[in-house]
C-alpha cells in the first residue's frame, strides 16, 4: 500500500516539473498570440492635430512600451527578493540499491552496516531572521519601482520633444507646398495675361517667357518640397509607431498656433523638476543603499531551520516502504565570514566612490541645465524676432504685389518687376511660416529646459 502510495507521489511531482518546464512557452505562445492581437486592432489617425499624434506616441510608440514592460518586469524582480522573507519550504525525495553494503569494523570484527535497499523523503523549513539580501530588497523596493517609472517619463519626455519638432517640420513644408499651389494659379493666370498681351502687339514675348520661366521654377519647388514631404512624413510615423503604409494626415490651426508662441521668458530653470535630476537623485539613493548593504557584509546571517525526514530501510526493494525510521530537528543557523581577503572592504570602497561620483552627476547636471535654458532661450528670442520681422514683411509684400500688379496692367510697370514681386511674396510667406514652427519648435526647447514638459 505504501509503495503504490509512494510511486502515485513520484509521477505527480513528474508532472508538476513537467509543467513547470512547459510553463514558460505557454507563456510566450499566449504573449505571441496577444501581441498579434494587438497588432491587428492597433487604430490609425484618420487627421490628427499635434495633441493627438502625442497620445498616439505615447500609447504605441516600441521605445515607450519596452519602458512600461521594464516597469513590469522592475515589479516582478522586486516581488521575486521580496519572496525570500516567507518561509522557505522545500521537499526532497531519493532512492538507492546499495550493490555492496558497507562495512566496518567494530571490535576487530567487519560489520555489514545497512541494508541493500534506502528512500528517504525529506520535508525541510527555513526562515530568514536576518539577511542583508533581503533587508536590502525591502529597502530599496520603493526607489527601485520609482526608478523605472522615472525611465519610461525620461523617454516619454524626450519622445514629445522630438514628435513635436518632426509635426512642425511637416506642417513648415506643408506650408511651402500650400504657398506654391498659390502662386501656380497667379503665375498661370499671369502668364494667361502676357501671352495674351504679346498676341495683340502690347508687349514682346519676353514677358510670358519670363512668365514661363517662373512658373517652371515654382512648380519644380512644389515638386521637390512634394517629395520631401514624403520622408519627413515617414519620420514622424516612425516616431509615433506608426502602422507601416497606412496614411497619417496632420490638422492644425494656424491662429491658434500663433495665439501659442508667446512664452515668459523670465523664468528661471528649477532643476529639481527635470526628470533628469529626479533619476539622479533615485539613483543615489539606491547607491546608498548599497553601501549600507555591503558595510552589513560584517555581519552574520541568521535563519531558522527543520525537517522531517522519512527513512525506508528493507533488504527486499518490494518490501522497501514498508519500514519507516523517521526523525526530526529543527534548529537555528548563525553564519559568520571571517576572513574574506579584503573583499568586504574593497567593495564598501567602491560603493563609496559611487555615490560620490553620482553627486558629481548632480553637480554636472545643474550646471548644464542652466547652459541649456540659457541657449534655448536665446534662440526662442532670436526666432521670435524674425517671426514679427516675417509678418510684417509678408504684409508689406502682398501691398507691392497688389500695387504692382495693378501698374503692369496699366502699362506702368515692367513684367520684370511684377515677377521680383512675386518671388519676394512668395519667400516673404515661405520664410513667415517657417520663422512660425522654428518658435514653436524653440519654445519646446525652453520648456523642457525649464521641466515643464514631464510625463
Amino acid at each position: 500500500m505504501n509503495f503504490h502510495f509512494k510511486a502515485k507521489t513520484i509521477r505527480l511531482l513528474a508532472m508538476g516539473i513537467s509543467l513547470l518546464l512547459l510553463a514558460p512557452a505557454l507563456v510566450f505562445a499566449q504573449t505571441s498570440v496577444a501581441n498579434q492581437q494587438n497588432s491587428a486592432e492597433q487604430n490609425t489617425l484618420a487627421s490628427g492635430t499635434l495633441e493627438d499624434i502625442l497620445q498616439y506616441a505615447m500609447k504605441n510608440q516600441p521605445l515607450i512600451q519596452q519602458s512600461i514592460i521594464d516597469e513590469r518586469v522592475a515589479e516582478n524582480t522586486v516581488k521575486s527578493k521580496l519572496a525570500d522573507w516567507y518561509p522557505q519550504i522545500n521537499f526532497n525525495y531519493n532512492l538507492q540499491h546499495n550493490f555492496i553494503i558497507q562495512t566496518s569494523v567494530i571490535g576487530g570484527n567487519p560489520v555489514k552496516l545497512g541494508v541493500s535497499n534506502l528512500s528517504a523523503g525529506q520535508f525541510t523549513v527555513s526562515q530568514a531572521i536576518f539577511n542583508r539580501d533581503v533587508l536590502l530588497a525591502k529597502r530599496t523596493k520603493g526607489d527601485v519601482l520609482l526608478q523605472a517609472n522615472q525611465n519610461t517619463s525620461f523617454n516619454k519626455t524626450d519622445l514629445a520633444v522630438n514628435v513635436s519638432k518632426a509635426f512642425y517640420d511637416v506642417l513648415a513644408t506643408t506650408q511651402q507646398i500650400r504657398v506654391s499651389a498659390e502662386d501656380i494659379v497667379r503665375l498661370e493666370r499671369s502668364l494667361k495675361d502676357a501671352q495674351n498681351q504679346y498676341k495683340s502687339g502690347v508687349a514682346d514675348k519676353i514677358d510670358y517667357k519670363r512668365a514661363t520661366i517662373s512658373l517652371n521654377n515654382t512648380k519644380a519647388s512644389k515638386k521637390s518640397n512634394e517629395e520631401i514631404l514624403k520622408g519627413k512624413i515617414e519620420f514622424l510615423k516612425s516616431l509615433m509607431g506608426y502602422p507601416l503604409g497606412n496614411e497619417l494626415k496632420i490638422s492644425y490651426d494656424s491662429l491658434q498656433m500663433e495665439r501659442e508662441i508667446m512664452l515668459d521668458t523670465l523664468q528661471a530653470p528649477e532643476v529639481t523638476s527635470r526628470i533628469e535630476f529626479q533619476q539622479l537623485t533615485t539613483q543615489k539613493r539606491l547607491l546608498e543603499s548599497n553601501l549600507k548593504y555591503n558595510k552589513m557584509s560584517f555581519l552574520p546571517t541568521v535563519a531558522a531551520n527543520g525537517a522531517y525526514n522519512l527513512n525506508y530501510q528493507n533488504k527486499r526493494f518490494g518490501d522497501l516502504y514498508g519500514n519507516n525510521f523517521p526523525n526530526s530537528f529543527a534548529a537555528v543557523t548563525l553564519t559568520l565570514p571571517l576572513y574574506q581577503g579584503g573583499k568586504r572592504k574593497a567593495n564598501i570602497n567602491s560603493a563609496e566612490w559611487q555615490v560620490k561620483r553620482v553627486d558629481l552627476d548632480i553637480t554636472n547636471l545643474k550646471l548644464n541645465v542652466n547652459s541649456e535654458y540659457t541657449n534655448a532661450l536665446s534662440y526662442y528670442k532670436g526666432s521670435l524676432a524674425n517671426l514679427l520681422s516675417q509678418k510684417e514683411n509678408v504684409d508689406l509684400a502682398k501691398e507691392v504685389y497688389d500695387v504692382i500688379q495693378l501698374q503692369y496692367k496699366s502699362g506702368i510697370k515692367t513684367y520684370l518687376e511684377v515677377i521680383t514681386s512675386e518671388t519676394d511674396l512668395r519667400l516673404a510667406r515661405i520664410n513667415y511660416y517657417n520663422a512660425l514652427y522654428q518658435v514653436l519648435a524653440n519654445k519646446i526647447d525652453v520648456q523642457k529646459a525649464l521641466g515643464q514638459l514631464n510625463y
